[in-house]
């Protein structure tokens, strides 16, 4: 299937550091309230467990929307009206924006695809963090990984509607864990590359908290992939 999708890089005055995707989404969230996919929440605040359709990534320093489907409405508001960005309570000038609309397909491959994770992969959650430190060996690591990479495109697929009408294959690179933060808290994220037979637009996230900017991907080269198959901590 193919997903028309809008793409919005703005530029403020200054760097923006990684964790600023957050503070985005959250000043963007509240400034476009009466709309639930600027912000993942029903009307009483309640989350809603669905793909979003709105992510807001910090990328070389500057901010990145990504939408599709209804989220669009946001990204083009964003880039209407919007001319400047509370990040933490210091609001920051909108020096520049640039905004692009193209289509991109999504499903299935008959062909394995090389992607790179360009922000931390939140793969782990609580219940299955301690199963996870508990394998030795590198390989038990990455095969318990893989699983859980095919299970986040199978639930971004439901997200979308879209049914897999094949098994998934997924094949770990190289990967090295990272230390970092969700809402304050201290979590186990990952960086390296992955293969599968599946084809998911440039800049999507995967695995938990996409939309504040984490488990972004991009299409690389199969050159570009290749590493020492090994597991570190920064």
């Amino acid at each position: 299937m193919d997903i028309q999708i809008l793409k919005l890089f703005i530029e403020i005055d200054g760097r923006l550091p990684a964790s600023a995707a957050e503070k985005i989404r959250g000043y963007l969230g509240n400034l476009f309230w009466d709309n639930s996919y600027a912000h993942q929440h029903d009307g009483e605040g309640r989350p809603i467990y669905r793909y979003p359709k709105v992510q807001y990534k910090t990328l070389n320093g500057g901010c990145l929307l990504i939408s599709f489907d209804e989220g669009r409405k946001i990204t083009a508001k964003v880039f209407n009206d919007v001319t400047s960005v509370n990040i933490a309570g210091d609001f920051k000038e909108i020096i520049s924006k640039g905004m692009e609309n193209y289509s991109s397909p999504f499903g299935i491959s008959d062909k394995h695809l090389h992607y790179s994770f360009l922000t931390p992969w939140l793969a782990l959650n609580e219940r299955n963090y301690g199963q996870y430190q508990k394998f030795e060996s590198w390989s038990k690591k990455k095969g318990f990984l893989e699983k859980i990479l095919i299970g986040n495109i199978i639930s971004m697929s439901k997200g979308l509607g879209y049914t897999v009408p094949e098994p998934i294959k997924a094949n770990i690179i190289n990967l090295k864990e990272i230390n970092t933060s969700l809402k304050g808290n201290p979590m186990l994220g990952f960086l390296g590359t992955f293969s599968a037979n599946f084809e998911i637009p440039d800049y999507w996230g995967i695995g938990k908290s996409v939309s504040r900017g984490f488990g972004t991907i991009k299409r690389v080269g199969e050159s570009e992939t290749l590493g020492v198959r090994k597991l570190r901590r920064f």
